[in-house]
């Protein structure tokens, strides 16, 4: 399985492609981060996001997308730009017909360091050693992308095959009227 993991941000989103299976060694494809300007109108910040995003899928095709699932956060104005942003990501899933998972940041700490309540550095580090690195992934937006791709990989497989399922069955009864 190759899945996209998305860090969503209005400023710096992450983005992170990782292939394995659940008990298997895990592989880095790609990692990085999608800029914005903060100095132009939110449509062309938008816009690039939209850009970006759709370079990745085309050129690493994921089985899947695993977005972190937005939360309310104190800071109204960062919230906004983070729904923003996952928004985008869920748009460009839906327009390359791949499908989309969400996971909070607790699943995510939980499956990449088996606690919930790990911090950013714990989880960071667990992302080098899980992926063979020989350094941390930087800024930490591409190191929480790859950790939400290794969280699909390890806790989402199941829920990919039931939703493959459930897509393949509406298919064919869409085929039987």
């Amino acid at each position: 399985m190759r899945v996209l993991g998305i860090d969503p941000g209005l400023t710096r989103c992450g983005v992170g492609i990782v292939s394995g299976t659940p008990g298997s060694a895990l592989t880095l494809d790609g990692v990085g981060v999608i800029m914005t300007a903060t100095d132009i109108d939110l449509d062309l910040r938008l816009l690039e996001l939209h850009s970006g995003i759709t370079q990745w899928v085309e050129k690493y095709s994921p089985d899947v997308m695993a977005v972190e699932r937005v939360f309310s956060q104190h800071n109204v104005r960062t919230v906004m730009g983070t729904a923003q942003a996952a928004g985008i990501a869920l748009l460009v899933a839906a327009q390359h017909g791949v499908p989309v998972f969400l996971h909070t940041p607790s699943e995510v700490k939980a499956a990449v360091t088996g606690s919930g309540r790990a911090n950013k550095a714990q989880v960071s580090e667990m992302v080098k050693r899980l992926l063979n690195l020989q350094e941390i992934p930087k800024p930490a937006d591409s190191a929480d992308a790859l950790a939400l791709a290794i969280c699909h990989i390890w806790r989402g497989s199941a829920d990919s095959k039931i939703k493959t399922a459930l897509a393949a069955e509406k298919k064919r009864l869409a085929g039987l009227r």
